[in-house]
């Protein structure tokens, strides 16, 4: 009896790519997205079952993974894709903001989760792959909320990964680090920035860092295709392994952070963002 996977976000991007490639290693596939009357064109539509889930909306999250046991009798492994990415300064950001932030790329993380652990319990295992981003490992400048729901994502993956061994599920990170082609997760980020005209203190270090995200921007872009290859082999390979980092690391933010001590690791990444006490 073939396999199936229910992943979320899968409109573009990561998420769009994985539904193909499960497609073709044989799986059933519930692709999930908000706006289903936008459904992609997939390969293999004869696998895939597009449904509605919004991770804002639990009743769209019970109603998909419901409908999905009814459809293939059985879900094996959940990628948790769906997510974004708030830009702006932190004191620039209200409240409302960051909550939304943490809406989706945590708690609709843990409802998403929480829906389907009952039915992985009922039949004896399961595999969660939470698709995480370098900012969960590492800091950066104008993305404070993304960068601390991320970090969230993190910490919760691997204390739930204790939790879950006893049951026989896996939980598990893949952590792409690096700008990544064919989606519009930055597209979208950028058009949300958000500014605040009152803030003129900050003009210097915002002109200094937009400049430097520049440049990292302008280098090399890692295939959606590419990451969604990593996302499969965490969710097929059998393996305990926590967390899969996607990327070359050119910058050496992955580097620094696991292999030097703190001061030296704070030390590279404020030389990297040319930061001082004067901002």
């Amino acid at each position: 009896m073939p396999k199936t996977v229910l992943i979320t976000g899968t409109s573009s991007g990561v998420g769009y790519a994985s539904v193909d490639l499960f497609a073709e290693a044989g799986w059933n596939v519930i692709a999930t997205l908000r706006e289903p009357d936008k459904v992609p064109d997939f390969r293999h539509a004869d696998q895939v079952m597009v449904l509605r889930l919004d991770v804002e909306d639990i009743s769209s999250i019970t109603a998909a993974v419901d409908a999905g046991i009814a459809r293939f009798g059985r879900i094996d492994a959940l990628v948790n894709n769906a997510g974004f990415g708030q830009y702006g300064l932190f004191e620039a950001l209200d409240r409302d903001r960051i909550q939304r932030q943490f809406d989706v790329n945590v708690f609709g993380v843990m409802d998403v989760t929480r829906a389907i652990l009952p039915h992985f319990r009922a039949k004896g295992g399961g595999v969660i792959v939470n698709v995480s981003s370098g900012a969960g490992i590492f800091g950066l400048p104008m993305i404070s909320a993304y960068c601390a729901s991320k970090f969230a994502l993190d910490g919760f993956t691997e204390a739930l990964s204790y939790e879950l061994a006893s049951q026989n599920i896996i939980a598990k990170l893949v952590i792409p680090h690096g700008g990544i082609d064919q989606t519009r997760f930055h597209e979208r980020s950028a058009a949300d920035f958000v500014s605040d005209d009152r803030l003129k203190d900050y003009d210097a270090f915002l002109a200094r860092t937009r400049a430097m995200f520049g440049r990292m921007a302008g280098g090399r872009l890692m295939s959606a295709g590419y990451v969604a290859g990593v996302v499969v082999q965490a969710v097929t390979d059998d393996s305990r392994q926590l967390r899969y980092f996607v990327g070359d690391d050119a910058r050496g933010f992955i580097k620094a952070r696991q292999h030097n001590s703190d001061e030296d690791y704070m030390a590279h990444m404020r030389g990297f963002f040319e930061v001082d006490m004067q901002g």
